[in-house]
């Protein structure tokens, strides 16, 4: 499998380390009628197979956080786009 990072280019799978599933969310407190959620997150995940968004992190190369969209079955990849645009908001993309 080869990962397009958006800085070094086309690269071997080896170069990166998987992360995991892009699309869990963090719970927001550490209130203790969250502490499921939280044990939710940390320890049930679900495992699709299919089309997902998962992160990646280049660290045999520039050490990036990337999203990747992939099928799990087949490994295709569709699209890779730098974890840090996400985490952005349009009002900060604009001002930088």
């Amino acid at each position: 499998m080869r990962i397009h990072c958006p800085y070094c280019g086309e690269r071997p799978a080896e170069e990166f380390t998987f992360q995991g599933d892009a699309d869990v969310r963090r719970p927001q407190g550490n209130e203790p009628s969250q502490m499921d959620e939280w044990f939710d997150y940390v320890y049930l995940r679900e495992n699709p197979r299919g089309r997902m968004k998962e992160y990646w992190h280049h660290s045999g190369g520039c050490r990036s956080w990337l999203i990747v969209e992939r099928d799990t079955d087949s490994h295709e990849v569709f699209g890779v786009t730098a974890a840090r645009e996400r985490k952005l908001s349009p009002q900060r993309k604009r001002a930088s």
